[in-house]
């Protein structure tokens, strides 16, 4: 047998019953939603900043940091709206390498995925707690949801997965904001086939049921750049493409068209600091050109307390073991700069 069953992975709602959101923080959410919401759909003008670490990979810092957010958000809450990163999934290329906190609670040790659906919930609601900001979170596994359902305010489809039938379809039933990515070729209407299958009402097996869904109209692209035929990064935040993403987006029978920018990935060749750069030309194209500003509804940062990267066991606070990030300081200050940039737009 190929298989070898090792536990029985508890359901949704028991993880939720000893691990309830309160009742205050459920309102938060909501009004949070529906303000993210209102930027998709153009009744704000402020921007998205959905920003945090490349691995949300141990609680205390992934919350440290997470809080510290919460000082900025009050001070650019005119012109921002910040979605922090709290992934807990981390795909991987090869199948090798940490898979993120869902499957392995701690980096060093085993995988347990029982221990780390419930850290990932606890994360989730402790970063809430804390900082009074609801997260963002990487749906790589589309079972997952439902623990998490109550808890994210925007989830993400990454490059990998974005040409899966399942996890088009799950996001039909999600009531958040969802960023479809561009998949690792870079095909825009193969992305936007995803937004088309995800904005419909479909009629599927889920989690053993059988199951209808409404579609969900918050579904939008997100731009994280590509790799041509010889392995190499090409970008696609530059005016020319997002020009090109505005006719596509015309020319399908799509609600709300809408665009997050991946400052790192493929757009920067995974060279961190030149995310500062990306999102200040993005910026910038939004305030001369009327089309990317009604298209482009925010950026995706990838950013943690030490800037750059470690290896696992290398034991610094606030520092990712996957992809490099920008550093505390870089990112506060790229933050105000976005806030004062979107006003100018």
């Amino acid at each position: 047998m190929s298989f070898t069953y090792l536990n029985e992975l508890p359901t949704p709602a028991q993880i939720k019953e000893r691990y309830p959101l309160s009742e205050e923080l459920t309102i938060l959410k909501r009004q949070r939603d529906q303000e993210i919401a209102d930027v998709i759909t153009g009744k704000d003008s402020r921007i998205l900043c959905i920003i945090g670490p490349c691995s949300a990979d141990n609680e205390a810092s992934v919350c440290d940091y997470v809080s510290r957010l919460t000082k900025i958000q009050e001070d650019v809450k005119d012109q921002v709206i910040i979605i922090p990163r709290v992934y807990t999934n981390k795909p991987r290329t090869t199948g090798e390498g940490y898979k993120g906190i869902a499957s392995q609670p701690d980096p060093e040790k085993a995988p347990d995925m029982v221990e780390g659906l419930i850290a990932m919930r606890k994360m989730h609601i402790r970063a809430i707690e804390e900082s009074g900001l609801t997260c963002a979170d990487e749906m790589l596994y589309p079972e997952n949801w439902g623990y998490v359902e109550d808890l994210l305010s925007y989830v993400a489809i990454g490059a990998r997965s974005v040409e899966d039938q399942h996890h088009r379809l799950t996001v039909s039933g999600f009531d958040v904001a969802s960023g479809m990515k561009n998949p690792t070729s870079g095909d825009f209407s193969v992305m936007l086939n995803s937004v088309y299958a995800a904005q419909h009402s479909h009629h599927f097996v889920y989690r053993g049921y059988e199951v209808e869904t409404t579609g969900n109209p918050l579904t939008h692209v997100v731009l994280r750049g590509a790799q041509n035929k010889h392995g190499n990064s090409t970008t696609n935040y530059h005016y020319e493409d997002l020009m090109r993403l505005h006719d596509m987006y015309e020319k399908m029978d799509l609600v709300n068209p809408a665009a997050i920018i991946d400052t790192n990935h493929s757009n920067s060749g995974k060279q961190f600091k030149e995310q500062i750069r990306i999102a200040k030309e993005v910026m910038h194209n939004r305030q001369v050109s009327k089309e990317i500003k009604s298209l482009v509804k925010g950026l995706m940062i990838e950013s943690y307390i030490e800037e750059g990267a470690q290896k696992i066991g290398d034991g610094i606070y606030g520092k990712s073991i996957t992809d490099p990030c920008l550093g505390w300081e870089d990112s506060k200050n790229l933050i105000y700069e976005l806030a004062e940039m979107n006003a100018k737009a």
